[in-house]
């Protein structure tokens, strides 16, 4: 139950900071692109690279942190499911080259960001 709360508590705090920047990023960039989405997926799979590398250097257990940290905020934060539907949007819009352009750029973007994450964490040493 304790694991399940932790999950939850981080989860409300990823999904309020996701809207925030639902809310920001448009009013810096506009709207004719889906760049929330964008940046909250990279932003998200850079901290997710960054927190597996510290998490992989601690010793003792790390569940607790881990899911409050990694299922809970990074994943209320990130959303693919989001992107998908963004996608799609764009897609019925008839901006198909947008629509794939999006895709790469956020995969690519978001891989990039998590080994990104990761070099960071093992540069520091």
């Amino acid at each position: 139950m304790q694991n399940l709360l932790l999950v939850m508590i981080g989860g409300g705090i990823g999904a309020g900071a996701r809207h925030l920047v639902n809310l920001g990023v448009p009013k810096v960039v506009g709207v004719d692109f889906p760049w929330a989405t964008v940046v909250v997926n990279i932003v998200g799979s850079l901290a997710m690279g960054i927190l597996v590398g510290l998490l992989a250097r601690r010793s003792g257990d790390t569940t607790a942190m881990r899911l409050f940290l990694a299922t809970g905020i990074l994943g209320g934060f990130t959303t693919f499911s989001a992107f998908s539907l963004d996608f799609v949007t764009l897609w019925q819009r008839g901006t198909a080259g947008t629509a794939f352009a999006y895709a790469l750029f956020s995969v690519i973007g978001a891989l990039a960001a998590i080994f990104a994450g990761l070099w960071l964490v093992r540069a520091a040493g």
